[in-house]
């Protein structure tokens, strides 16, 4: 008779208790298990992909070791945190990732008691693991805290900040260096694993104390000699004299696929008496995976896929990206400007700019996941009379915020911002949403800001910031297709702060700022259908306001409504404003804004977003109609008797 089939280990895995039950030698099968389940996972949802396999064996690890979810582990960023998910009860709804109504795609406190931060954002793992560490001893609950930071996101300053402040705090806290890319160390194997395993054991830890203590009844002028043997002695073995010199214990590096390092390392790191131990391990993203393993970008991040041929299955669209225009139109105003250059923050192909580096390589500057750094330095480009684009998705521009004033606005620099992602970007959530950019720039005196209706004039604004040397300019855009319009072959100079009326109407003005214009038209088409003919306007611009536009639509409609895909304190704020210190307001006017409601809206596509917040066009139409007092059913009715 047939042996039965054995029950796969990933099934008896109901939380990491039943993980840390397991005999450590089937480990090994269970990682391979869940390997193959996060690939089958992403093929029916997208989402990120290479992160997580090169993280699998480590995920697998950090559970059987620590006591979670009582030890914390925090992953920067969080959306390497899919195998974690699936091991932390979650498993039932992992193939409602970045669904509507399903589970986020990075970490997120709310979901789960194993997700102990939330991180959309890269580089906060290191801070907010030392708060947590700091936060347990003041309250004595001791616990172990794991922050586990990717290479890319140790080139952000604010891990080196926390780092610094964790090694003169001497807390204890455990940072696990995700290696994946950088080649920080040389090539990992039996030997390095040795000596990894060797410098975090009990034995060695007591034999350098006990060094210590020798070296403290030498003269004082013996010490650092003494120090410094001991730690380049080890450092040309193991690496690591940087995060030495932070103050961290550096254990490695870690064939971070192999269990039988990372186990027993593990051990003696969480039986460590001593304050911050930074343990490097190396790993491959996609691991696991062949069409990942193979890929330039190693899949970061995927749409639907097929698991046997690794193709993606993406909606067929005759439109360009705006991504796209953006990059092509950069490429052609710097075929005829050697003053242009372009500046990304670890984003070259997210922003489009891997196409103008193909023409212009010595041209294009990608400063790694530096936002900060990356304003400055174009400001500094700059101040030398460059003309540089700072391509940075609206989401991350956040993190910048004060080099845009100090560094860029205060001093008139022209940088322009190419702001990519603005408004609802869909399955990412709330922590990628690019609400809030024409509220943040609005503030800031003396910057011009525009919005794109289309690809079309998003060709033009690349053309006009290219030609403006006035002082900073920023103009945002939004992620995925174009309309479909028709694209002029080079872009034109608009006028600073002037709009432009699309359709001429009567009774209602619907005045729209980026590219929510295509949802306004088809909302004024449903309007005409009701007997209603509005006036559509596109603003342009929101930084300067066109006053003589606003106002010449303010006094000539009865209803006033503004449309944006933007937060509060936008386009609709500024223009309320002008509104009312100009007593447009106190006639017979009635304004009202449609913008994204004050909330944060989770992860669902971009379309179901908009209609969340009445920014479609059955929206729009909804809110013109009950400003009027209308009643669309009875509208309807009437009509229908009429003919």
């Amino acid at each position: 008779m047939a042996d039965k089939p054995s029950t796969p280990m990933l099934d008896t895995v109901n939380s990491p208790v039943d993980l840390r039950a397991m005999p450590r030698e089937d480990l090994r099968q269970l990682s391979d298990e869940l390997r193959a389940e996060m690939i089958d996972a992403v093929s029916v949802t997208g989402g990120h992909l290479g992160a997580g396999l090169g993280v699998v064996e480590l995920t697998v690890a950090l559970h059987a070791v620590f006591d979670t979810p009582h030890d914390r582990i925090i992953w920067d960023v969080g959306h390497q945190a899919y195998p974690h998910k699936i091991l932390t009860g979650r498993r039932d709804r992992i193939r409602t990732l970045r669904q509507k109504d399903g589970l986020s795609g990075f970490t997120r406190r709310a979901e789960s008691e194993y997700d102990p931060f939330g991180a959309g954002h890269s580089s906060t793992s290191i801070s907010a693991g030392l708060g947590m560490a700091v936060a347990s001893a003041l309250m004595d609950k001791p616990r172990n805290v794991i922050a586990v930071i990717g290479d890319g996101a140790m080139s952000a300053g604010m891990a080196y900040e926390a780092m610094n402040n964790a090694g003169a705090m001497d807390a204890r806290l455990i940072v696990v260096l995700n290696d994946n890319d950088m080649s920080i160390a040389p090539p990992t194997g039996a030997m390095s694993a040795y000596l990894a395993r060797l410098v975090s054991s009990p034995v060695y830890r007591g034999a350098r104390e006990a060094a210590k203590s020798v070296v403290s009844k030498l003269p004082q002028f013996l010490h650092e000699p003494a120090r410094r043997t001991e730690e380049f002695a080890r450092s040309f073995f193991t690496g690591g004299t940087l995060f030495e010199e932070l103050g961290f214990y550096y254990v490695g590096p870690i064939d971070g696929h192999n269990l039988d390092h990372l186990l027993p390392i593990l051990d003696n790191v969480r039986d460590a008496a001593e304050g911050p131990i930074l343990v490097h391990v190396v790993t491959k993203k996609g691991k696991g995976y062949g069409p990942a393993e193979d890929s330039d970008d190693k899949y970061h991040g995927v749409s639907k896929f097929n698991v046997i041929t690794g193709a993606q299955t993406k909606t067929p669209s005759n439109a360009p990206s705006y991504t796209s225009v953006f990059a092509d139109t950069l490429i052609q105003e710097a075929n005829g400007d050697p003053r242009i250059v372009a500046v990304t923050a670890a984003m070259p192909s997210g922003t489009g700019l891997d196409k103008f580096a193909e023409i212009h390589p010595s041209r294009i500057f990608d400063v790694g996941i530096a936002e900060q750094h990356a304003v400055t330095f174009a400001a500094g480009m700059a101040s030398e009379g460059m003309r540089p684009f700072c391509a940075i998705y609206s989401t991350f521009l956040q993190r910048a915020y004060d080099q845009v004033i100090h560094d860029v606005a205060i001093q008139h620099l022209p940088v322009r911002f190419a702001i990519d992602r603005a408004g609802y970007v869909g399955a990412d959530g709330p922590t990628h949403a690019g609400n809030y950019d024409a509220a943040y720039l609005g503030a800031i005196p003396g910057i011009v800001q525009m919005a794109a209706a289309d690809e079309a004039e998003l060709r033009h604004m690349v053309t006009t910031a290219a030609a403006y040397d006035d002082g900073p300019i920023a103009f945002r855009y939004p992620r995925g297709d174009g309309m479909g319009v028709d694209l002029p072959a080079r872009g034109q100079i608009l006028p600073i702060g002037k709009g432009r009326i699309v359709r001429q109407g009567a009774t209602i003005a619907i005045l729209s700022y980026g590219t929510r214009l295509g949802e306004v038209l088809a909302a004024a088409d449903k309007l005409a259908a009701l007997g209603l003919t509005p006036t559509i306007a596109d603003a342009r611009f929101m930084k300067p306001l066109d006053e003589e536009l606003i106002a010449q639509l303010a006094s000539t409609h009865d209803v006033l409504l503004t449309a944006e895909e933007g937060s509060i304190g936008g386009f609709g704020s500024h223009v309320a404003t002008f509104l009312a210190s100009n007593g447009l307001l106190d006639g017979k006017l009635r304004f009202r804004p449609l913008m994204i409601p004050d909330r944060f809206v989770e992860h669902a596509s971009q379309a179901d977003m908009y209609a969340d917040a009445g920014l479609d066009r059955a929206g729009i139409v909804a809110t013109a109609l009950s400003t009027l007092g209308y009643d669309e059913a009875a509208m309807v009715a009437a009509l229908g008797k009429a003919r």
